[in-house]
């Protein structure tokens, strides 16, 4: 474990980039598209569309689809979708296990038939996940459309998700993917988070993290947080792990607005140090606590000096004493915390 997270009293880094199904928050959006895929998948739909903006969680989504699948289920996840048809083809092949499929392009379809096939006989499914289809030319989705053709008279043998940004939408509305857009039998798509949303996903992950204080961040710091990254997961993830380490560094456990200020601006300007007047706010708080007991103890030991002709006098002097440095404490304490 990092010091910074024991710092904090977690176990694991609770805003990792990675796409950990465990982190996953389910949002009505999320849970409903989560609920279609596991449908579409069991029910062998054919094609499933599952769309969002980047960095809202498609990822992490099919992650948790795949932990979720049952023994029953093949899967062949596709990441790369820059690559050629033939390419693609190679890889779900190997992905799926198929062996000596064969050089040319009819040889290795055939082989992923006859692999369809014996897992169909099986009772068993097969499911093919493309993500960031956005990325996929027009001739390579032409040649997945063709893939759909593996079917019985009764269902089909190959179940397909395509995953993308919005432009997969718009790539399909293209009149050469008529076809392949009318094959579409589910659409899923998920939105960012709103503000409530984005404060339950920040505890959640903190929960999940083994957090003892789900209140690590405060109401404010999450507004803060919700506005600036838009309710996107990834860019909310990035900023609460940059205010954490800000925190650990300047020895702060409780997340306050200033702090994801500092995180914001140091994203927006790249790189810059910490601004000294947070440090001299951090301090300076420290500085007010101490300062004022300590004066007032100065002044009742000076008290038990004197003589009682003089103690009443300074009484008064105490009083007065005592007033004025509160006052400038608050002041300080005011000016500190702008």
């Amino acid at each position: 474990m990092s010091l910074n997270l024991a710092f904090f009293g977690l176990e694991q880094n609770p805003f990792n980039p990675t796409p950990d199904p465990r982190f996953l928050y389910l949002s009505p959006g999320h849970r409903e598209g989560l609920a279609q895929l596991l449908y579409g998948v069991q029910e062998h739909t054919g094609f499933i569309l599952l769309t969002g903006e980047v960095g809202t969680g498609k990822t992490t989504l099919l992650r948790t689809l795949l932990s979720r699948l049952d023994g029953n289920t093949a899967s062949a996840f596709v990441f790369d979708t820059t690559l050629p048809f033939e390419g693609l083809l190679e890889y779900l092949l190997e992905d799926f296990g198929v062996a000596k499929p064969g050089e040319s392009h009819v040889q290795r379809l055939i082989a992923l038939n006859n692999f369809l096939i014996e897992r169909r006989r099986a009772g068993q499914n097969t499911v093919l996940i493309l993500d960031e289809a956005q990325n996929l030319d027009l001739h390579a989705l032409e040649q997945i459309r063709l893939l759909s053709n593996f079917e019985t008279p009764t269902e089909k043998l190959l179940q397909i998700l395509l995953v993308g940004q919005p432009e997969l939408l718009d790539k399909l509305d293209r009149p050469q993917l008529r076809q392949l857009k009318q094959r579409i039998s589910l659409r899923c798509r998920i939105l960012p988070l709103t503000p409530a949303q984005t404060r339950d996903y920040i505890r959640t992950r903190l929960r999940v993290a083994g957090a003892s204080d789900l209140g690590l961040f405060s109401d404010a710091a999450m507004k803060l947080i919700a506005g600036h990254s838009g309710g996107v997961p990834r860019l909310i993830n990035t900023l609460c792990d940059h205010c954490l380490l800000i925190g650990y560094a300047d020895q702060i456990r409780h997340i306050d607005r200033p702090i994801v200020e500092e995180a914001i601006e140091y994203f927006e300007l790249g790189g810059r140090t910490p601004k000294p007047r947070r440090l001299l706010r951090t301090r300076g708080r420290a500085l007010v606590r101490w300062a004022l007991p300590a004066a007032g103890a100065l002044l009742l030991v000076s008290a038990a000096a004197l003589t009682t002709a003089h103690r009443d006098e300074l009484g008064r002097v105490l009083a007065f004493s005592t007033a004025t440095l509160s006052g400038l404490a608050h002041a300080a304490s005011s000016f500190l915390t702008r």
